[in-house]
């Protein structure tokens, strides 16, 4: 895989790393499909026991790679919706993982960032990490990653930060349930091991169990939720303000919508 890496420890602890770096860990199509496949095999893996999601460089995840959105607003409409698909069901196979999923977010997540954070059963910080949801302010939306958001943050906490495209700060994520913990940049590892170390004790199976049970019991993220978010991101891509604003980014200009 060239998007992403995995490292397994003989605890049975892998390390799944985003690793584009140089494009600020951007999803791209490639590392969505690399992603969907890593959960699946790690999903599988009776070997695996907790999973950290973690990121290599400065940058946790930039959200969604621009210029394949770009890709999918030209292609036709065939396209566009298996893209939007393929992205949709990344977020839902990290979701599902029977295995603990650990967030280990050493910078920046903006938009498909958030997402990513969201489907994490915990996430841990360093302070200075910066979040926000920064879709309208390119003329999209965060469709598919919606339902998590919501799941994770509650409608009311969402809301705050959904539409308005705001940058903010680790303690307001906290607030928003979107982080567990803080921790330096000195102590961040240390911080995820104490979150590992406890499922190490746990049997497999129930652990399993207990996840499937807490994602039954709460907010539904279930086929109808998926598909409304998959036809939000092709509207929003068939429409005129998501190709000006993806336009302007790369002209670096402002979009027509913005002043000041």
């Amino acid at each position: 895989m060239e998007t992403i890496r995995i490292d397994t420890d003989a605890r049975g602890v892998a390390h799944l790393w985003l690793a584009r770096a140089d494009k600020h860990n951007a999803l791209s199509a490639q590392m969505i499909r690399e992603l969907t496949e890593a959960a699946r095999a790690l999903g599988a893996d009776p070997a695996v026991r907790v999973v950290v999601l973690a990121a290599e460089g400065k940058s946790f995840c930039a959200g969604g790679d621009l210029g394949w959105m770009q890709e999918q607003m030209r292609a036709d409409a065939e396209i566009r919706r298996a893209g939007a698909r393929e992205l949709a069901m990344m977020l839902n196979a990290l979701n599902t993982l029977p295995k603990p999923l650990i967030g280990r977010v050493q910078g920046n997540a903006f938009g498909g960032g958030i997402g990513m954070i969201s489907v994490c059963d915990l996430a841990v910080a360093v302070p200075e990490a910066r979040f926000g949801l920064t879709e309208t302010r390119l003329g999209l939306i965060p469709a598919t990653i919606g339902p998590y958001v919501l799941a994770r943050m509650g409608e009311d906490k969402a809301r705050r930060v959904f539409m308005s495209a705001r940058l903010f700060g680790a303690e307001e994520a906290m607030r928003l349930n979107l982080l567990a913990s803080l921790a330096d940049a000195e102590t961040l590892d240390a911080a995820v091991e104490a979150e590992v170390v406890p499922y190490l004790s746990c049997a497999p199976g129930a652990v399993a169990a207990a996840k499937r049970l807490a994602r039954r019991l709460g907010p539904p993220v279930g086929e109808a939720e998926i598909e409304a978010s998959i036809q939000a991101l092709v509207d929003v891509w068939e429409g005129d303000e998501a190709p000006e604003g993806i336009a302007a980014f790369f002209d670096r200009r402002k979009p027509r919508w913005q002043s000041g």
